[in-house]
């Protein structure tokens, strides 16, 4: 048998080993990342596996790779009303708060290990980072469910400070080995990192959306490979020219992500496999590289350090840089137990035994098995307690439902369009109505519903009812329209000014109106919008263009029949109250 044969064999088994220790982390409350942690510690040298491996250049390699990905397909993931939301608190964690922590969390082990400032520094810059790949995994994988700010504070903190964390190791380094000098050399390696990176990920990202819309390959199967090569070729180029890879890629994604796609729900899937994939590999990687005996031999003082990481270090970087922005007490504390260690301190410590403390062998190596017994206690202890604690905090909230099913219609071309899937609520306008009086606006059309395990064919009498998949195709720009019908009646926060003209069927009534839109209106409720406007037009016939205002909301003429009655109304809601917020709804671009 030839060592290629070999490699594939063990590989394949390590990676179904990888994917049922998925499903065994569930069950265990435990983050799927220990289990690989530990897959790979027990197929190293001294595990059951017997493989030696020690190869800390070609794992810095791999590590690189992988979590370009998943920062990546996190940027997909990532929606723009999050980023607006959380991007202040956001940013000052991704880097004041790093650098706070590597501080505090620096000043102690340097203390505890009895090594000198500056190595003590390094470690803290290490793991002063909280890492993107062990947050989504816990929060997008069986977590659980979070307030929206909090979530989208934790998910782009996470995914943005790793450049932050990269800076500070790479600095240490270089003011160990005497090549930069603490000040200005430090600032403009900080700069260029920064600078370089987010105009990298910008450029990437618009190229790489107006190439795939534009593009005809003929096979859908390669539009997620051109995503790929756009998304490398952005860490690529923002590396080589002295900017963070890391940042570049995810505002890449981020970018990509919220935009019009072809054939975008495959692209979306596709690099969601890719980043399972690259967790599966780092991480049974780096266990590879873990020498169990010495990780006993530092665990004392490791945990020291761990505790000082994680009940004080962390805290007060969250709480001088969150603080500001209004977070209660309880969101601050929840804030602070997520500062999820994983594969990037792991891959950093990989950094002095490469770049120039190899003249100091015994103090890289301790600082790795530091490192690595801390991302193990990080990952155990606050991995595995993020629902306890959420739910003792009072800020757990109900996931919403998976759809059973999902609708999906593939092209080539790019086409305007988009196809929503709504979860209804028990709240919701829409529950109990029948299809035909939900007075959607034109160019909305319920495709499915899905209900449990069954699929039912919407028809007019169809009844909608709660915790169904309603799946609609829409044409562009009147989503914010639907989003108020299949709202909560509940909710009654105002309405955002929305300029767009909505098409309506005359024959909808007022009361329709009223209750599946929550807009008031000085008119008889069993009248049609049709009956309405004739009415203030007194004895004036109606003519396209006639505009009669109700309130806060102003209806125009769009079409008249042949015998000159109105068939088609234009909505338009004019002020900023009384609009209520839209439903959550997963939108995916219409590909037809």
């Amino acid at each position: 048998m030839f060592l290629i044969d070999t490699l594939i064999l063990t590989t394949g088994i390590l990676l179904l080993l990888g994917i049922a220790s998925s499903k065994i982390s569930a069950r265990l409350g435990v983050p799927v990342l220990v289990l690989f942690l530990v897959l790979g510690m027990l197929a190293g040298s001294e595990g059951i596996g017997g493989l030696p491996f020690e190869n800390y250049k070609l794992t810095h390699a791999i590590g690189t790779v992988a979590l370009a990905m998943i920062l990546f397909d996190g940027g997909l993931s990532t929606s723009l009303p999050a980023m607006r939301l959380a991007w202040k608190p956001s940013v000052l964690l991704a880097t004041w708060g790093v650098l706070v922590t590597a501080v505090i969390t620096g000043l102690a082990a340097a203390w505890i290990l009895q090594i000198s400032l500056l190595e003590g520094l390094l470690l803290g810059s290490i793991v002063g980072s909280t890492d993107a790949s062990a947050v989504f995994s816990v929060l997008r994988s069986g977590g659980i469910g979070l307030p929206k700010r909090i979530a989208a504070v934790l998910e782009v903190e996470s995914a943005s400070n790793d450049p932050m964390a990269i800076f500070l190791t790479v600095g240490c380094i270089e003011v160990l080995l005497g090549n930069v000098a603490i000040g200005p050399g430090l600032l403009g390696l900080f700069a260029s990192q920064m600078l370089i990176g987010g105009l990298c990920g910008v450029l990437g990202g618009y190229v790489a959306g107006w190439v795939v819309n534009r593009i005809e390959l003929g096979a859908a199967g390669m539009y997620p490979v051109l995503i790929s090569a756009f998304g490398l070729l952005t860490y690529g180029l923002a590396a080589t020219l002295g900017g963070s890879g890391f940042l570049a890629v995810y505002i890449a994604g981020v970018i990509i992500g919220n935009r019009p796609l072809v054939f975008q729900r495959g692209i979306r899937l596709y690099h969601d496999a890719i980043a399972w994939l690259s967790q599966i590999v780092m991480f049974v990687v780096l266990g590879l590289l873990c020498f169990p005996s010495r990780l006993v031999d530092v665990a004392g003082k490791a945990l020291l350090i761990s505790v000082v990481l994680i009940f004080v270090a962390r805290p007060i970087a969250v709480l001088l840089s969150a603080w500001p922005f209004r977070f209660t007490w309880k969101e601050l504390t929840f804030i602070s137990w997520v500062g999820l260690k994983g594969a990037v301190p792991i891959t950093l410590a990989t950094f002095p035994l490469m770049l120039g403390t190899a003249e100091k062998p015994l103090q890289a190596s301790l600082l790795f098995d530091v490192v690595f017994f801390i991302v193990v206690v990080s990952a155990v202890i606050q991995g595995s307690s993020l629902t306890p604690v959420a739910r003792w905090l009072g800020l757990e909230r109900p996931r919403e439902p998976e759809p059973p099913l999902t609708l999906e219609i593939s092209s080539l071309r790019h086409v305007n369009g988009e196809i929503v899937d709504y979860a209804i609520g028990d709240d919701s306008r829409a529950a109990g109505r029948r299809v035909k009086d939900l007075a959607l606006p034109e160019g909305a059309v319920i495709a499915l519903i899905s209900r449990g395990d069954q699929i039912v064919p919407p028809q007019g009498s169809t009844y909608i009812q709660p915790k169904d998949h309603v799946i609609l195709v829409l044409k562009p720009g009147i989503q914010p329209l639907v989003n108020q019908v299949f709202g909560s009646c509940s909710d009654v926060r105002g309405l955002i000014p929305i300029t767009l003209e909505f098409p309506l069927r005359a024959s909808t009534t007022v009361s329709e109106i009223r209750e599946l839109y929550a807009i008031e209106m000085d008119a008889q409720p069993e009248h049609s919008l049709a009956e309405a406007i004739s009415h203030h037009l007194g004895n004036h016939p109606p003519v396209v263009g006639n505009a009669i205002r109700f309130g806060q909301v102003n209806f125009r003429v769009l079409r008249l029949s042949s015998v000159g009655k109105i068939e088609m109304v234009g909505m338009s809601l004019l002020p900023l109250d009384n609009f209520i917020e839209p439903l959550d709804s997963s939108t995916t671009s219409m590909e037809a």
